[in-house]
């Protein structure tokens, strides 16, 4: 039943004739950030959401507390491959299993389950385009009944790149082999946006691709042609190597994927981003567009 790795999307038609399938795995990774004084927002469980209604068969995965590092400082932060292949045999995911994400929000929280599986050696995580609200929109069932898969044994075998630290990132701002591209809105980059994560602007030499600019007005994806080219318009397309950062490695992920899309053989999210680099006033930012 597995569809193509070098895909990463499934649409709604595809997971509604799989649904029941002995080896789909299929999660609910809802999280809500509210806004909060001081910014730029708090975090909150999708759980309520999943228990409100879910796409019958999914379980929920609590991206902000098991799939987390607890004793790092910042929140999402990858956990050791250890304990990350702990809580993903927890949640039922072995070898074996097609593992389908989706979201009630923006798909950022479908993507990043998706690139921890993905950089985890995960041979097929999928994103469901368009999550939730495009299942609702067509009309198709929702349940209240909560589904647990049975634990698993999970095999980690990190995929080397996937990640970027900041060392990484701070090396890359001279080093014309990588584009670092950065996913958070257009008038963040700029500093232009009273929301901030503690610096305004972008990390130097870094360009913009906004991750909502990825996305069609009903949530699902742009065509790849049309992700081709807005990549290609920063210079990421011809780069070898592209890491891609947002606020907290978590939007970041919406553009890998898209990267992935439009076959960038060589990808990775720094994880710490501007909540990691903002913390450290000697590496360097920069206000305005690209540069």
């Amino acid at each position: 039943m597995q569809a193509s790795t070098d895909n990463p999307l499934v649409d709604t038609a595809w997971l509604a004739a799989r649904l029941g399938d002995a080896r789909l795995r299929l999660f609910d990774c809802t999280v809500h950030l509210r806004p909060a004084v001081p910014g730029p927002y708090v975090v909150e469980s999708g759980r309520a959401d999943y228990e409100r209604a879910h796409i019958p068969g999914a379980a929920f995965l609590d991206l902000g507390n098991d799939l987390s590092d607890p004793e790092a400082e910042l929140r999402f932060t990858l956990p050791p491959a250890a304990r990350l292949a702990a809580a993903f045999g927890a949640a039922g995911i072995h070898a074996e299993d097609t593992v389908v994400l989706y979201s009630s929000t923006p798909p950022m929280w479908a993507t990043r389950v998706w690139w921890m599986l993905r950089g985890a050696g995960h041979p097929c995580a999928l994103v469901l385009d368009g999550g939730l609200a495009k299942w609702v929109a067509e009309g198709r069932v929702t349940v209240r009944e909560p589904t647990q898969h049975a634990p698993a044994h999970f095999d980690c075998q990190p995929r080397a790149g996937a990640w970027a630290d900041r060392q990484e990132v701070l090396a890359a701002i001279d080093d014309g082999a990588v584009c670092t591209v950065n996913a958070l809105s257009r008038s963040m980059h700029t500093g232009e946006s009273e929301v901030n994560y503690g610096r305004k602007g972008h990390i130097r030499g870094s360009v913009n691709v906004p991750y909502a600019s990825l996305l069609r007005d009903d949530g699902t994806y742009r065509a790849a042609a049309e992700l081709q080219a807005a990549f290609s318009a920063v210079g990421a397309s011809t780069s070898p190597r592209v890491i891609c950062y947002c606020g907290g490695g978590i939007s970041a992920t919406m553009d890998a994927l898209a990267l992935v899309l439009t076959s960038h053989a060589n990808v990775a999210v720094y994880d710490g981003s501007m909540s990691e680099w903002v913390r450290d006033p000697s590496l360097p930012m920069s206000l305005g567009p690209d540069g």
